[in-house]
């Protein structure tokens, strides 16, 4: 079979505790979340108080830089809580769930008439536009430009991250019809899955199908665009996520906003990993009702994959976007002599020194421990060896860290997103934080072009 994008850099993480193919529905979660704070640079102004009365697709709150792209309530209820932090920065509202569904209903019956400009309005008035990100920077889309492609990446290599196909296979019609919507908007849709595929997938229309093989981050969305169209200056990508254009396909078929969202629990210590089938910023505690966690060892809960998810509690909600909740071993356990060559390191590591370097295709354990200490970057290769673009990450990274603009630019800045340098985060003896260097580096260029 031909691979129309293939890595070879790179490097697979095998971990224990991948979801096994069950999927349930999730206990309902009294209390939802929408946080600002998972959309990168997004300045909201809110449109609620608390003790609002809101229907499932309520705005409530926009965005600063385009007030036409709303965020809305994922559920029917009432404002329970608006937290803010320093400054007043709104970090999350919380909804109190009434369990009656009421929806916000549009006008979508005449949709396979719609112009491109009619399907941007009811994305931007149904509150589902920020389901929609742009490359370069990987912020929410802007309505106003027309991309140069949509890409759509079925084919993950994150450790113990979803099957697609599994996630999608009762939502075959929804996915069809967003892909359908989503064409209307682009002059090329490609939709990238692995290149070994044998699913739903091959059957699908209008859009191109990328056949994709390789190491992670293979699967990151911004190395398969890299490897197949590199984005030029001054063009637009856009990129959604598969279930997302599935929750696309619902609204224009029954005119309400949809939130669903399928989330696998995984990780060494749950004994029973599997998926769930879940709402837009349900509370973790729900999720978690019918998982079984191996109580021996204290914990760490993330609200996505080991590379770039972000700490959460039992009293926490899920994210946006997020399909993936991992929960791994606390490092805390002191290693005597750890730097020792094969001394106790049967660690998941690219090291040489480690025993796991030799048994790749074992799953095995990992825990928060950070094996070492932040250090100088010295010039290492290391990587260079993991990082599948024509881009020199070591390079970009100083660059960023000296506030270097114009280098920044020459070195490849508008190709990649934080999320593309999670591997380099893991692999790097100077443990420095990579992906929040180039966070500060787009958010730095960002501000001077407004």
């Amino acid at each position: 079979m031909s691979v129309d994008i293939k890595i070879r850099k790179g490097f697979n993480l095998n971990l224990n505790g991948e979801a096994n193919k069950i999927l349930s529905e999730s206990e309902l979660s009294n209390t939802y979340a929408l946080k600002p704070t998972d959309f990168f640079f997004l300045k909201p102004k809110l449109l609620v108080r608390e003790g609002d009365k809101v229907k499932k697709g309520t705005p409530l709150f926009f965005s600063k830089d385009n007030p036409r792209i709303h965020f809305v309530s994922p559920v029917s209820g009432e404002i329970l809580a608006i937290s803010r932090g320093e400054k007043r920065k709104v970090l999350e509202v919380v909804i109190s769930s009434d369990n009656n569904n009421d929806s916000v209903k549009f006008k979508t019956t005449n949709f396979k008439n719609f112009s491109a400009d009619e399907i941007k309005e009811i994305l931007l008035k149904s509150g589902t536009w920020p389901f929609i990100l742009q490359r370069p920077y990987g912020i929410i889309a802007h309505p106003e430009d027309k991309p140069k492609a949509i890409y759509i990446s079925a084919y993950s290599t994150l450790p113990l991250d979803v099957d697609f196909d599994f996630i999608l296979k009762n939502k075959k019609d929804n996915f069809q019809l967003g892909l359908s919507m989503l064409s209307r908007l682009t002059e090329n849709l490609y939709l990238t899955v692995d290149s070994n595929f044998n699913s739903f997938f091959k059957n699908i229309k209008d859009a191109t199908l990328l056949k994709v093989k390789g190491p992670h981050p293979a699967g990151n969305v911004g190395v398969q665009i890299h490897n197949h169209k590199p984005i030029s200056p001054g063009e637009k990508v856009w990129t959604v996520k598969p279930e997302d254009v599935s929750n696309i396909g619902s609204l224009f078929k029954t005119g309400e906003f949809c939130s669903d969202r399928t989330v696998a629990v995984v990780g060494p210590t749950v004994k029973n990993p599997q998926y769930f089938t879940s709402t837009i910023g349900s509370s973790i505690s729900s999720i978690l009702k019918k998982i079984n966690i191996d109580k021996s060892k204290k914990c760490r809960l993330i609200n996505g994959d080991v590379y770039s998810g972000k700490t959460t509690d039992i009293n926490g909600h899920l994210s946006y976007s997020n399909n993936l909740l991992t929960i791994i071993p606390e490092g805390k356990d002191y290693r005597m002599f750890g730097w020792l060559p094969f001394k106790d390191n049967f660690i998941p590591s690219m090291s040489k020194t480690s025993f796991s370097k030799f048994l790749s295709k074992k799953k095995m354990e990992v825990s928060t421990n950070l094996n070492g200490e932040e250090r100088a970057i010295v010039v290492t290769g290391e990587m260079e060896k993991v990082f599948p673009m024509d881009i020199y990450p070591m390079q970009l990274v100083k660059a960023c860290l000296n506030e270097d603009i114009e280098r920044m630019e020459a070195l490849g800045i508008y190709e990649v997103v934080p999320e593309d340098f999670g591997l380099i985060d893991f692999s790097s003896s100077s443990k420095i934080e990579a992906q929040e260097i180039i966070k500060k580096g787009i958010e730095l260029i960002i501000n001077e072009e407004s």
